[in-house]
């Protein structure tokens, strides 16, 4: 009897198994890159992350953004622990790493069209804050409205933005800088991120509830394994 294809038993290409951890998995180590070297320094980790920008679909620039971003805190803040898994997850929960609303980023890391959100009055979960910047970043003269790809209020940008593409701008519609702005904020925020309390307490500064909490994590630790979310 001749025997067909259907009858083969052929092996199955195995599922990836996406972690399921707090803090997430940190994937694919960042390569070392000199902090010192001019221009733009995320096109440093490139061959790094082409291969994970295929296989997410996350924008190449994006990813080199948040890699940068975790490897100069190791660098200069090897306490704090914070992965680029983590930046992934709160930049693809909170603007699709930065093409929120049909975005594009661009080769440099701006963000084109900006990114705002809606103005933070109290309603639908928000917090209410009233105008701190008098409508400067974030064009509104009423209420703060959170700005770019990390979705800074005005007042947290005032305090951690910082120029990180080397053209000496700070510009929170940059995902370079917002990246590491966002880094150097949820050190601040929680301390030790590779700790499950640290890093909850980071993520929280964001959004204090524990479903963020679990959707960032959700995305970094599908990122972690090379898995579009």
């Amino acid at each position: 009897m001749a025997m067909t294809a259907g009858c083969l038993d052929l092996p199955s290409k195995p599922d990836v198994v996406i972690p399921d951890g707090i803090p997430p998995d940190p994937g694919a180590p960042v390569p070392y890159f000199d902090l010192n070297s001019p221009g733009r320094t995320a096109e440093l980790v490139r061959e790094w992350a082409t291969p994970i920008s295929e296989q997410t679909g996350i924008p190449l620039v994006s990813i080199e953004a948040y890699g940068n971003a975790a490897e100069i805190q190791r660098q200069q803040h090897p306490e704090c622990g914070i992965t680029w898994t983590t930046l992934a997850g709160i930049a693809g929960v909170e603007s699709k790493h930065g093409q929120y609303r049909g975005a594009q980023v661009a080769s440099n890391g701006d963000i084109s069209p900006e990114i705002r959100g809606v103005p933070l009055d109290g309603t639908a979960g928000n917090a209410k804050i009233p105008d701190t910047d008098g409508g400067q970043l974030d064009g509104d003269d009423q209420l703060d409205r959170a700005m770019g790809p990390f979705q800074f209020i005005p007042a947290t940008w005032e305090r951690f933005g910082v120029d990180a593409n080397g053209d000496g701008v700070v510009d929170v519609d940059n995902i370079d800088d917002a990246a590491l702005s966002a880094a150097r904020y949820l050190c601040v925020s929680g301390g030790d991120l590779t700790t499950p309390e640290g890093w909850e307490k980071a993520v929280k500064v964001y959004n204090n509830s524990m479903e963020y909490v679990l959707d960032v994590r959700d995305h970094a630790n599908a990122y972690s394994v090379n898995v579009a979310y």
